[in-house]
């Protein structure tokens, strides 16, 4: 089958996930989790892409092959099932293409106790590959009522941490289009005291893609910020584990950015976090120790777990925000989430500048002034960005071809494509993604004008090649 591990799960197109291969994919991830605990309940959700009622019931139907209790927690964000199932020390299932195209869908897996990590990834798919060489066992199940405690213990969440008072005098919009926790993010947002405007409800997927955001959506936001005299709009990707959030000046803030205003917000000692975020992270000041990782969220998890200064947190450039222990915040404790969510980062950054008396985007400016933004080119194939990405690191006449501004780096790392940073600190990211076949490109100076025309430069030069 194409569906294969990518930085964040098993990715590939729709068709691909047949009966059989997500009854081999799920019973193998089930019999490693019965080596390391006693549960034998498994909770799946997914989001509302057209394809992903059908994977869940093969997966449904899967669990309940292997004698285990099934448990459909319906559609709801990647974080709520992960959160739910984590505190009842069981696995769970999450079937997602995320920001990918809905042509493409995906299967993430929760161990017990967090993340499925790369170290999963090998044994997983080898014992799959076993029972579909064996012929497994595949049956179908068609999802029925969903478990609503799922959604109610998300909402809960965030109330019992931060209090009904935390977003009063608010005016939010959430930009609702095709995102699994479109209801429960306004749900989440009116409850804390904000005024909600919703607007763009969608029945067909979108893809939504928080570091390569459509132009179109920014300009629909900031019309609707002026509009209505909103302070922000909100939104999230379609799993609900990456937020987008737009100030009140109709710009939006970047993941990384949401990620060290999140981590000030509630104290953070440790933040771990890719190569892909800014440079501002370490220049801030703001934090004890700051540990830089390859892309993607097991990584981060890994990190964390070895990081001794706490609280200890986790984002990544996307915005998905990490919490690897429990924290004391105005009304509670939010209890630790080591996985991406998008409600937190949105939240907290809304508590902070209200609790400062300022706007989100003069939040923004307590940062140094580093300005990060990724974008994609499509359809590239793996045997073509490595070819690419081995000339880029190692030939200066290719970089030079390429655009005479890359030409000479002072430093080079291939710990996750090629990354070249230069003498004035700025930084030109490439790598191939492991969730589709696509280009990503990342860019860092100390201008939003200048990354965005480095950026645009290079994305232009890539496809022409």
């Amino acid at each position: 089958m194409a569906a294969a591990f990518g930085t964040s799960g098993l990715r590939g197109p729709a068709v691909d996930f047949t009966a059989d291969v997500c009854a081999a994919y799920v019973r193998a991830f089930l019999e490693r989790c019965a080596e390391a605990g006693d549960s034998r309940t498994a909770y799946v959700a997914a989001d509302l892409r057209e394809s992903s009622p059908r994977i869940a019931g093969y997966c449904l139907a899967a669990i309940k092959a292997e004698g285990w209790t099934a448990v459909w927690a319906g559609a709801v964000p990647t974080p709520a099932v992960a959160a739910y199932a984590m505190a009842r020390a069981a696995p769970a299932i999450m079937i997602t293409g995320s920001h990918i195209p809905e042509s493409y869908n995906g299967i993430k897996f929760y161990r017990p106790d967090g993340e499925f990590l790369k170290t999963d990834e090998a044994p997983v798919r080898e014992r799959a590959e076993v029972m579909l060489a064996e012929g497994v066992v595949a049956d179908e199940s068609v999802p029925g009522e969903p478990l609503a405690d799922v959604a109610a213990a998300y909402i809960s969440r965030y109330l019992d941490a931060f209090g009904t008072p935390a977003l009063a005098g608010l005016k939010i919009g959430i930009d609702l289009h095709s995102a699994v926790g479109r209801d429960l993010t306004v749900a989440i947002f009116e409850r804390l005291g904000a005024q909600c405007t919703p607007f763009r409800r969608v029945e067909r997927f979108v893809a939504v893609d928080t570091e390569a955001l459509d132009p179109a959506d920014v300009a629909r936001a900031k019309s609707v910020i002026l509009e209505h005299g909103l302070d922000a709009v909100v939104s999230t990707d379609g799993d609900g584990d990456r937020p987008l959030v737009i100030d009140d000046t109709g710009r939006q803030i970047n993941g990384d950015v949401l990620g060290m205003l999140t981590a000030r917000a509630i104290g953070a000692k440790t933040v771990v976090t890719p190569l892909s975020s800014t440079s501002a992270v370490e220049q801030s000041g703001w934090f004890d120790k700051v540990v830089r990782t390859m892309i993607g969220s097991p990584h981060v998890v890994a990190a964390m777990a070895k990081a001794e200064a706490h609280p200890v947190v986790g984002f990544e450039a996307n915005g998905g925000f990490l919490l690897q222990d429990d924290v004391m915040l105005a009304k509670g404790v939010l209890q630790r989430l080591p996985t991406r969510d998008a409600i937190l980062p949105a939240v907290a950054c809304l508590v902070l500048a209200k609790s400062e008396g300022k706007k989100l985007s003069q939040l923004t400016e307590t940062l140094p002034p580093r300005f990060m933004k990724a974008d994609r080119v499509k359809d590239v194939p793996a045997d073509r960005a490595a070819i690419f990405l081995k000339s880029m690191e190692s030939s200066p006449e290719f970089r030079a071809a390429f655009d005479v501004r890359i030409a000479a780096p002072v430093e080079i790392s291939t710990l996750d494509g090629v990354r070249m940073v230069f003498a004035n600190q700025d930084t030109v990211h490439f790598r191939q993604s492991g969730n589709a076949p696509e280009m990503r490109i990342y860019v860092e100076t100390g201008s939003a004008e200048l990354t965005e025309r480095l950026l645009t430069d290079l994305i232009d030069r890539f496809k022409a090649q």
